[in-house]
This record gives C-alpha cells, structure tokens and sequence, in this order.
C-alpha cells in the first residue's frame, strides 16, 4: 500500500543482484537456504528468530512445481499461534496486480479501453478528461497518494466512503502533469475498482471473486475481510527496536482495491503462474501488465500494470511489495523458469524481511556468476573455502590434502611460513564477499574480498569439480 515501499521493488530485485547471498552471510551466521525443504524451513525458523520477526510464510515455486510451502514463527502473539499453511496475511499493494487484471479482463470484453479518460466515469475529477485508465495502471497520473507515510495517521483510523475517498483526493491539484512523471499512488488504484464496479454493474469484490478467484481456486484468499473473520494473522508493528505491538488498521474504505487482499503464499503462487501461463489474461492483456510505462520525455518508469519489471541476477523478473498496517508482503515472479517466491510477514519490519527474501530469491535465481559453464563444486562455498585458505596461510598450516598437486608443490613450507608472518598482522577477516565467479579450463575462478578491521584483502581462487583448490593468491585490495 504505501507508497515507498512498492516503490523500492525494482530498487531490491536490481541490487539483489549485486553480491550472492552466501557472501552476504558474515563469518558465523546460518547458511543461506538451499532449495530442499529442510533448508528451507530451517532457514525461515532461524531468520524469524535471529531477526526478531512475529511469524513468516513462505511458498517457493520452480518450473510451475510448488517446491515448499511453510511457515515459522506465530501468525498472533496473545493468544499464541503458530503460522500455519492456510493462515491468511494481508498483502497490501500485491492486492494492485488483480485490480489491474480486473481492468484487462473487462477490456477483452470490449466493455472498456485502457485509452478510455477517467471523465467517462468520474467528469468531476480533476483534469480526467487528460488521464487515461492506463495512466492510472502505470502509476502516471499525477493524483495525490492518499497512503504516503509508513503509518496509519489519525484521519485513516475512521472508516470512509470510497467515493468520498475519491472526491477528496481526485479533485486535488495534480502533483504533475500526466504521463510526466511516475508517482506511486493509490488513489488511482481506488480510482480503478470503483470503475470495475461502475463498468461491471457488481461491487469490485464480487467481480473480483466471480471472475479471479473462484475460477483459480484461490480459495485462501479474501477482499476486506472483518477483523473478527477466522484464519487471519494479526498484524504488529515495532518503533525503535521496541517490542511487537498490535498494529492500529486502517479504517475500512482506506485500502480497498488499492490493497485489500489478504491471501497465502501458495495461493499467490498459483495466481503467479496463472498470470505467468496464460490461464487468465490473454496474451496480449499480460504483455501490457509486463510492459514499462515510457514517459512524454522518453524515459523508462519500469512499471507496468500492477507490476515492477526490473532484472535478478541477470534474469527478466516482475514483482512487487506491499504494506499495509503490521503486515509487509513480497512476490516475485520469474517467468523464464516459470518460478515465484512469495514471503508474507506480519510485522512490518521491512529492512528485515527484505533480507530474509533476498537470499531465498538468491537460491532461486543464482547469480551469473554461478551459471555460464561454472562448474559445481564439492565441498564448502566460494567465500568459506576462501577464508578456509586464509586462515591456513596465515596460520602456517596448510592441508595439503586440500591442493591439486601442481599448487602443493609451488606452495614450499618457506613460502608459507613467509606468508604467515605477513598475513599474521591483518587479524582474522570480519567478511568475506564474493566479488565474481568465472569458468577457466573447467575450474571455477572465484575473486574474493577479505574484509578486515583496518583493510581490504583481495584473494584468486581456483578450484576443480572435486574441490581441490589449484591456485589461492593475495594481494592487496
């Protein structure tokens, strides 16, 4: 819902794919997860613990198969209760890639265009004779967001009409003029159910569950349920390192279509791939949610419909966040392999979760540098071996049960014991980042930072499929 959170999606899937997640992990902390299930929920239960989460759930889906489906942690505090498969969290601004396939599948009925202006639904609105459906979609109309900040100020906690919502904030002075500039605003996503409805003839919560939900079997998820409605997790909220508390909800009419929706991981996988295979939408409608807005000065706002479109690890990705009050969401699909991973948190404690999500997505889609004809390595990691052979060299003992033959016979017990005296000095290293990992004669060529207390430590290694390491140099960063 809010607007610097959707905001920063394609801002994480880029720098996702800056550095791996296993050199993201410092010296000591838990492994990054594999894709096994063991892994997986051993992960979730140690990062829900280690980040001081409320509850986590999970869904992780390759090649159209659900993988893992999991929770960790309680889905409410007081009374206790654990996160279970079916329990339903509120996704926030998720909730924007239905509205906007509400709007494509009444386009393909010819019943509206996406080039139609607002002013055929609502004249009174400000400039809606310039402001196309589309532009509402793509998040460049210029409306005021009514959901700026990162909490419920106090007019939101009193319910309202939705049409009232509407009036206030699209008769306003546009903050641009359309199809400038990207702004993310929910307004224009209120502003879009409320045309389902008017164009439909049904509330957008029937059209919604008559024409998306019941016939994708999303049967775990749910447009504005009562607070009181069963299987819900209770939302929280934590200042300043402060304790989890219940979070304050916005008043009904505040989110709407603009992020409504609570749902689970599995349901919102199998929505992924109903969008990804083309269950839904036709062709063309789901190459336009894909597609980013060009702007009038020809610039790129890498926003489609309802998605971010941004790259992971070199691979196309759509996506977004959403936040509504104690509740933060992440999914993201791949479309390449047909893969989604879906985390749901009831706390919203973003940086955290964001962390959590970005080494999972990491297992899911590796970095370039681990594909490309690198070959797999028995033993440890590429940063774990490194630190391994630090250690040894500055140690003075060396395993040479570790070496491929050619690189124990250059590295002379005078050589180590020279090395050692020089590296003795540096400490032990704080970190250890993957900076990039290559293919040379069927060996893996790993470049490492060694980050220490007063420096940095540039190490080359090279390693055969059997582990073996056949060349390990430093040098100074």
């Amino acid at each position: 819902m809010k607007s610097i959170r959707p905001l920063r999606v394609a801002v994480c899937l880029l720098l996702a794919s800056a550095v791996t997640a296993a050199a993201q992990a410092p010296s000591g902390k838990p492994a990054p997860p594999t894709l096994d299930p063991q892994s997986l929920g051993a992960f979730l239960t140690s990062e829900v613990a280690n980040r001081h989460l409320v509850g986590l759930s999970l869904a992780v889906m390759q090649d159209g198969k659900l993988i893992y489906a999991g929770g960790a942690g309680r889905s409410a505090i007081d009374p206790d209760a654990p996160v279970g498969p079916e329990v339903r969290f509120a996704i926030g601004s998720i909730t924007k890639q239905f509205t906007s396939a509400c709007i494509l599948l009444l386009a393909e009925e010819g019943k509206l265009s996406t080039s139609d202006k607002i002013a055929k639904w609502f004249p009174e609105l400000t400039k809606a004779d310039d402001i196309t459906v589309l532009d509402l979609m793509n998040h460049v109309s210029g409306y005021p967001d009514y959901y700026p900040l990162d909490f419920v100020d106090r007019p939101m906690q009193k319910p309202i009409a939705v049409d009232d919502l509407i009036d206030r904030f699209g008769t306003r002075k546009l903050d641009f003029e359309p199809g400038t500039r990207y702004s993310y605003s929910n307004t224009g996503y209120v502003i879009l159910g409320r045309i389902v409805s008017k164009v439909s003839g049904e509330p957008f919560s029937s059209f919604l569950q008559r024409r998306i939900l019941k016939p994708l079997g999303l049967v775990h998820t749910v447009f504005q349920p009562p607070a009181t409605a069963p299987g819900l997790a209770q939302g929280y909220v934590t200042f300043a390192l402060g304790p989890p508390e219940p979070a304050t909800p916005e008043g009904f009419g505040w989110v709407d279509a603009a992020g409504a929706l609570y749902s689970t991981p599995t349901d919102l996988a199998a929505w992924d791939l109903a969008l990804m295979d083309g269950k839904l939408l036709k062709p063309e409608s789901y190459a336009l949610m894909a597609t980013p807005r060009t702007l009038a000065n020809g610039s790129t706002a890498n926003y489609g419909c309802g998605l971010a479109i941004g790259r992971l690890n070199g691979q196309p990705v759509l996506g977004h966040n959403g936040a509504v009050a104690g509740f933060y969401a992440r999914n993201t699909m791949i479309p390449s392999s047909r893969s989604s991973v879906v985390l749901l948190s009831n706390l919203d404690s973003y940086d955290a979760v964001d962390a959590v999500y970005t080494q999972v997505l990491n297992a899911v889609v590796p970095p370039p540098s681990q594909a490309g004809g690198v070959p797999s390595i028995a033993g440890p990691s590429a940063p774990a071996a490194a630190r391994l052979l630090f250690l040894a060299l500055q140690n003075g003992h060396v395993d040479r049960a570790l070496l491929g033959e050619e690189y124990s016979h250059f590295l002379t017990d005078e050589k180590i014991a020279a090395a050692s005296a020089r590296l003795k000095p540096w400490g032990e290293p704080t970190r250890v980042e993957v900076e990039s990992v290559s293919e040379r004669g069927g060996m893996e060529v790993a470049r490492t930072r060694l980050v220490f207390a007063n420096g940095v430590l540039k190490g080359l290694m090279y390693r055969t499929p059997d582990g073996k390491v056949q060349e390990f140099f430093v040098e100074r960063g």
